[in-house]
């Protein structure tokens, strides 16, 4: 089947940088990407011959650039660092200016000089002697998932869906969808992981679609609990905190500042084409702090954990006590009646004895835990 019409250039650019990675087959990334075997070749060829020019925007550049920093000068800005290992941009241009060196790049100019020839490491400035960046060591053991602010179109409303792999800072979607309800959030991540494969482990906030912040231990949706049976792992960020979600909401300025302000559109359509160009520049193209100026495509990987069509069936081991959740969420168990999630309506949960207590069980959902109860107390 043919690319789809609008997208066609991320798209042929992000099958070729997936297919380098070597985690999932050929065939596989095709079927993600609904495309036929001759088809892939047809563009990893082409990205052979040409990958700037079939893929980027850096194909409109000029063949040559008067303003760019000379060879000669880098090996300057080079030498002083050298000799000066804390000094900044501000500096060195400071002192190569009253040394008289002709043409001396901006300060910014010279900060992206030393960070390319790695002179500039974390633990010489003060920021990073006292602020540790944590991130997963591999790709998909975490994506962050959430809604940027909505904003009004010409149309109507835009809620900007982004899911962003915490260790290469990669963007896994940016879709421009009309609500947060449940039935489309579904669809997009179901293309989501039919492309990508499934994380290990999601962590979204507190509210709808996710979860609920009144009940957090409980507070399981309907979306939630189809992602805890796809064997997603699924975690929520500490109510009115944000910044668990720091990679995400750093990504939600980013977004902002380069895509959205000062600008007005029509409708979704507007909207998703202006997403769809700026997520292979920040994937691709734009040098990313955090990666030491890498791109996120350099990083990230599809998981190996293709999605499954047909969702296995529930089961637990023989020694939990599994018991069905019946109408309003609830369960009955040893006489008592207990609520446990609306979205659970008809599926079998567990109560799992802890050991050496009497009557105070682990409550599991899969593999999600529910949280501890005991029955002495109720």
């Amino acid at each position: 089947m043919p690319w789809q019409e609008e997208t066609c250039m991320s798209l042929r650019r992000e099958f070729v940088s997936l297919t380098r990675s070597k985690t999932v087959s050929l065939s596989e990334l095709c079927r993600r990407f609904n495309i036929s075997r001759p088809t892939a070749y047809k563009w990893l060829n082409r990205a052979a011959e040409d990958t700037a020019e079939r893929f980027e925007d850096r194909s409109r550049r000029p063949s040559t650039s008067p303003t760019r920093t000379s060879p000669e000068m880098e090996l300057a800005v080079i030498h002083l660092r050298q000799q000066h290992n804390s000094w900044g941009g501000r500096k060195i241009n400071r002192v190569l200016k009253e040394r008289g060196h002709r043409h001396v790049p901006a300060p910014s100019t010279i900060t992206h000089i030393l960070h390319r020839h790695g002179l500039i490491q974390a633990r010489t400035t003060g920021e990073g002697a006292v602020y540790h960046r944590f991130e997963h060591e591999a790709p998909n053991l975490l994506w962050q998932i959430d809604f940027k602010g909505y904003f009004q179109t010409q149309s109507g409303r835009c809620e900007p869906l982004t899911i962003l792999d915490d260790h290469s800072r990669y963007n896994i979607i940016l879709h421009a969808m009309k609500t947060t309800n449940t039935v489309p959030v579904k669809q997009a991540l179901t293309d989501v992981f039919r492309q990508y494969g499934l994380p290990h482990r999601i962590n979204a906030d507190n509210g709808q679609p996710w979860g609920s912040p009144s009940a957090r231990a409980h507070g399981v949706s309907q979306l939630t609990a189809w992602l805890i049976r796809l064997g997603i792992k699924i975690s929520f960020s500490r109510p009115y905190h944000p910044q668990t979600n720091g990679k995400e909401e750093r990504f939600h300025r980013t977004l902002k500042t380069e895509v959205l302000k000062g600008k007005y559109f029509t409708d979704l359509k507007q909207v998703q084409r202006a997403f769809d160009e700026w997520r292979v520049i920040y994937n691709h193209v734009r040098p990313h702090d955090a990666l030491e100026l890498e791109v996120p495509a350099s990083r990230y990987q599809p998981s190996t954990r293709p999605y499954p069509e047909i969702i296995p069936d529930i089961e637990y081991s023989p020694d939990d006590k599994v018991v069905n959740v019946i109408s309003n969420g609830e369960v009955r168990f040893k006489r008592r009646v207990l609520k446990v999630s609306n979205a659970l309506t008809g599926l079998p949960i567990a109560f799992r004895q802890v050991h050496d207590q009497k009557n105070v069980y682990d409550l599991y959902f899969c593999h999600h835990s529910l949280g501890r109860v005991d029955l002495n107390q109720i």
